[in-house]
Order: C-alpha cells, then structure tokens, then sequence
C-alpha cells in the first residue's frame, strides 16, 4: 500500500500534483477541501458548520475533518494502491490521530510531499484561481490569513514527518511536469526502498 501525504502552502498546486500521483500509481485521491466542498453544496448539517469556519479564512474543527476522512478512508475498495491525501493532516494534532488511526487499521503513511513554493507566487496563484473558478475563499485578505494560519499550524506538521523519516521537500516551482518528475522520483525511491 502506498499511502501519500501532499501538503504545501494554498496555491502550491497539491490538487493538480495530486491528480498526475493518482494517474500513475493508481491511488485514491482524498482531498478534505473537496470533501467540505461537497457537503457545504449539499448544504448537510456539517457543510453549513464547515461553511461558517472556511468563509472566514479559518480551519474547520479536527474532529470533524477526521471522522470524514476515516469514514472514506474505510469505505476504499481493496483493488487500488493506496491514497493520497491533499490537505490533510494540517496540524500535528490531526497528524498524531491520522497516524494512530491508520495503525489501528493496520496501515501506514509512505511518504509526505511537501511542494515549496514562494509566497508572492502562491499569492499570485490564488487570485488568478479566484478569477477563474468563482471561489469565494480565493481573495486577497482570505489568501493572506490562509497563508499566515499555513505558516502557524500546518507547518510544523513537516517536522513530524520529518522525525518519523517520512518527509520530502520539493521545489514547487516551474512547470507541471518538471515538478511531477521531482515528485516521482521520490515515490519511486520509497518504492524502491
């Protein structure tokens, strides 16, 4: 099994990464972003709750993000390879009960991807997605508190992974490709290993 953590600051291309990683290695894609977004749309009872945190720039609560990953994590079918996660875990807190809920599962995390990418393009990055696809968190005040919160909590989870030796840092600079090729070799190595 080949379970990938992707992470990066908003704007580091995770989601676009993550679809090229899903591609190749034939792993489920779970994206919490997209899991909220789904259920803000179907307006349920956590996607109104998770809607007031977002709009406002602010992380939705552990406990909530937790038990919808796990239930999707349960639900996998046994004929893929394994997961990607693409913004989760984003504070170490979330990165401790992902670890000991995948070891109760008898699983475990490969690898973390970090993308690294320079705040003045992530910046640039976000209003342009803003522009184009209508997301309301995409303006610059949101963008700068996203990036700030990143900086505050979701960095540190990088060091977590870092002494359970699972961390890889990647240039998230240049085109799609070149930073994919960096990402695979990665990947491969951990296959290798």
């Amino acid at each position: 099994m080949l379970n990938i953590i992707i992470c990066g600051a908003p704007g580091c291309g995770k989601g676009t990464q993550s679809d090229l990683i899903v591609e190749k290695y034939s792993l489920n894609h779970l994206s919490t972003g997209d899991l909220l977004r789904k259920e803000i749309e179907e307006k349920s009872e956590l996607g109104l709750i998770a809607d007031n945190y977002i709009s406002k720039g602010n992380f939705v609560p552990d406990e909530m993000i937790i038990d919808i990953l796990m239930k999707k994590i349960d639900s996998q079918s046994s004929n893929i390879n394994g997961i990607i996660l693409d913004g989760f875990p984003r504070t170490v807190s979330q990165a401790e009960a992902l670890e000991d809920l995948l070891e109760k599962r008898n699983k475990k995390t490969t690898i973390l991807v970090d993308l690294q990418v320079d705040e003045q393009e992530l910046i640039n990055r976000l209003l342009k997605r803003g522009e184009t696809s209508g997301r309301s968190d995409d303006n610059l005040e949101t963008i700068k508190k996203r990036l700030e919160i990143y900086q505050e909590k979701t960095k540190p989870v990088n060091n977590f992974y870092k002494k359970l030796g699972k961390y890889a840092a990647i240039d998230g600079m240049g085109s799609v490709n070149e930073i994919f090729e960096r990402i695979s070799a990665v990947i491969d190595s951990k296959l290798e290993s």
